[in-house]
C-alpha cells in the first residue's frame, strides 16, 4: 500500500503547505509516484501552489513533474452522522483510488480540527508536524508553565494524536511516526531558541515523537510559491547557479529526508 504521510498543524503559517511541496517533489525526483491530497478545503493553499505550477509549465514550455491530486469536499447532508458517513465514504475512496498509483500520499491538513483532518491523523504512517521555533506555537504540542517552563501536560492536539494512535492500534496498522519539525528558526534570539529546544526535548518521550530540523526562514521560498516552483526546478528553469542562501535550503530538505526515513526513498539531489 501506498505510504500515507500527513502535515498537521491546527495553527496556521507553520509552512505546511511548503514543506508538502517540497515532499513532494523530493519523492518525485527519487523516481517515486505521488498523490496529493489538500485537506483545506477554504484555502486550499497546496493546490493553489500546484496551479500555480501548472501555469507556469504551460507559459514556459518547459516539463515539470506534478502529483496525481485527489480532491475531496465537504457533505451536505443534514444530519453530523450522515455527513460523517458520506466523507468517511469519499476519503476512503480517494485513498484508494491513489493507492492504484502512487507509492506516496502525502496529505496537507488545515490549521483547524476538521472530520477529514481527524481521518488523516489516523490513516498517517507518518505525521509531520511543522511548527515555528517559538513558545507560541509550542503551545500546540504541551501547556507550559509559565514561571518555571515545566511541562505540564500535552495539548489537545497532542490528545488527538494518541487518539488517532489507538485508532490505528485497533485497526491492526502499524505505529504512527510522529515527527515534530522546527520551522522557520531563527538566526537570532537564542535564549528563546534554547528554550524551545528544551521543553520539546523534555516532551517527546512522553508523548512520543521525533524532532527533526525543517526550514530556516528564506524569502526565496514566498517566490517560489507565486511559480508553483521547488528548490529542486530551479536548474530546470534555467537558474542553474545557485546562490549560498538556495543551496543551504536544498541542504535543509536533504537533510529533512534523511531524517524521516521513508521506506525505499534514496536522497540523491
Amino acid at each position: 500500500m501506498a505510504h500515507i504521510i500527513v502535515l498537521g498543524n491546527e495553527k496556521g503559517g507553520s509552512g505546511k503547505s511548503t514543506t508538502c511541496m517540497h515532499l513532494i517533489a523530493a519523492l518525485q525526483r527519487a523516481g517515486k509516484g505521488v498523490g496529493a491530497i489538500d485537506l483545506d478545503l477554504r484555502q486550499t493553499s497546496l493546490f493553489r501552489y500546484l496551479d500555480n505550477r501548472r501555469a507556469f509549465v504551460a507559459r514556459e514550455g518547459i516539463a515539470l513533474p506534478e502529483p496525481e491530486r485527489g480532491v475531496l469536499a465537504l457533505s451536505t447532508r443534514d444530519s453530523q452522522a450522515d455527513a460523517l458517513a458520506e466523507e468517511e465514504e469519499n476519503f476512503a475512496a480517494v485513498l484508494n483510488r491513489l493507492d492504484q498509483s502512487c507509492d506516496f500520499i502525502v496529505i496537507d491538513c488545515p490549521g483547524a480540527h476538521t472530520r477529514y483532518a481527524r481521518m488523516a491523523h489516523a490513516a498517517a504512517d507518518t505525521l509531520i508536524t511543522p511548527m515555528n521555533d517559538s513558545l507560541v506555537d509550542f503551545d500546540l504540542l504541551a501547556r507550559l508553565d509559565p514561571a518555571s517552563g515545566d511541562v505540564l501536560g500535552p495539548s489537545v492536539y497532542a490528545e488527538g494524536v494518541w487518539k488517532a494512535r489507538q485508532m490505528r492500534m485497533k485497526a491492526g496498522l502499524k505505529p504512527l511516526d510522529w515527527v515534530v519539525l522546527r520551522n522557520r528558526m531563527a538566526h537570532v534570539n537564542a535564549h528563546n531558541r534554547a528554550r524551545v529546544g528544551d521543553a520539546l526535548t523534555e516532551l517527546a518521550p512522553r508523548i512520543q515523537f521525533r524532532i527533526v530540523p525543517g526550514f530556516s526562514e528564506r524569502v526565496i521560498f514566498r517566490e517560489l510559491f507565486l511559480n508553483g516552483l521547488t528548490l529542486l526546478d530551479l536548474r530546470d528553469v534555467g537558474q542553474g547557479s545557485l546562490n549560498m542562501s538556495n543551496l543551504a535550503a536544498r541542504q535543509e530538505l536533504r537533510d529533512l529526508l534523511r531524517a524521516l526515513s521513508l521506506p525505499n526513498v534514496k536522497v540523491s539531489f
